[in-house]
C-alpha cells in the first residue's frame, strides 16, 4: 500500500456543498469528489470519461490544519445585454490549509496519480476554476502506511504566520474521512461520490465518512510574557 499526500492551499477554495445556482455554499474541507476531479484533471480525463468512477475506491482522507476564513461574494451574470442578469451568492474558505491523503494497494496507480499531480494535462484548481493552487503543489509519498496513519503522524503543516499567531502549543486538528479507515467513529452520509462530470447530466452518489481528529505540536509557539500592571501594587 502507498499513500500520497497533498498539501491544499490557495488563497481561495471552495467545495461542492449542494446549492442552487442562486446560492453557492462550501464544506468546510476538501471534498473527496473534488480531489477526484483534480486529479482526473491531472491525467488528462475529459468530463464526459468514466474513467472517474474508477478513483472513488481510492482511501481519501483530509486534515484541517489551517481552517481559514469563510469568504461572501456577490455576483450578477449576464448571458445577454437585452435580459437582466441573475444574482449568484458564492461562498469561499480564504487562506485555508488542508492536508489530503490517498492511499490504494495498487501502487503503480498512486505513481501514476503522483505524476500527474507533477505534470497535469489541465489546469488544477480547487473546487472552482478560479481557485487555483497557491504554487506547485506540495506532495509526499508515503508506503505502507494508511491515510489515517499519515494524517496522525504527519508534523502541523499550517503558515507560519498561523502557527505564530495561534496562542496555543497543541493545536487540535480536525480529520474527515472516509469511515471504513475510522470503524470507531460514528457515520454519516453525505452526496460526495463521483457519478459524472458530464456538464449536460452532473450527478453524485452518496458515501460513508466519518470524524477524527489529531493533536499537533506547534513548534512556533511562543509563550507570551505577563504585561499585566498593577498600578496600586507599588503603593
Amino acid at each position: 500500500m502507498k499513500t500520497l499526500v497533498i498539501r491544499i492551499a490557495a488563497p481561495l477554495q471552495s467545495y461542492g456543498d449542494p446549492a442552487s445556482f442562486e446560492k453557492r455554499t462550501t464544506f468546510r474541507a476538501p471534498s473527496k469528489s473534488a480531489v477526484i476531479g483534480m486529479i482526473g484533471a491531472a491525467l488528462g480525463f475529459r468530463r464526459e470519461s468514466d474513467d472517474y468512477k474508477s478513483l472513488n475506491d481510492l482511501d481519501f482522507a483530509v486534515r484541517v490544519d489551517q481552517p481559514g476564513e469563510v469568504l461572501s461574494d456577490f455576483q450578477i451574470t449576464h448571458y445577454s445585454l437585452k435580459k437582466p442578469g441573475k444574482l449568484s451568492h458564492r461562498i469561499y474558505l480564504q487562506d485555508a490549509v488542508f492536508m489530503v491523503a490517498l492511499s490504494s494497494k495498487q501502487d503503480a496507480l498512486m505513481e501514476k496519480i503522483e505524476y500527474a499531480l507533477r505534470h497535469p494535462k489541465f489546469q488544477l484548481y480547487f473546487g472552482r476554476r478560479s481557485n487555483p493552487p497557491a504554487g506547485i503543489l506540495k506532495m509526499k509519498m508515503c508506503p505502507d502506511k494508511t491515510a489515517i496513519n499519515v494524517l496522525k503522524e504527519l508534523p502541523w503543516q499550517a503558515s507560519v504566520w498561523f502557527q505564530r499567531k495561534y496562542k496555543k502549543d497543541v493545536f487540535n486538528a480536525r480529520i474527515y474521512a472516509d469511515a471504513k479507515l475510522v470503524p470507531d467513529r460514528p457515520n454519516r452520509l453525505i452526496k460526495d461520490a463521483v457519478g459524472s462530470f458530464n456538464q449536460k447530466s452532473r450527478y453524485y452518489e452518496y458515501r460513508s465518512v466519518a470524524e477524527d481528529n489529531v493533536f499537533l505540536e506547534n513548534s512556533n509557539y511562543v509563550q507570551r510574557k505577563n504585561t499585566d500592571h498593577d498600578i496600586w501594587a507599588s503603593i
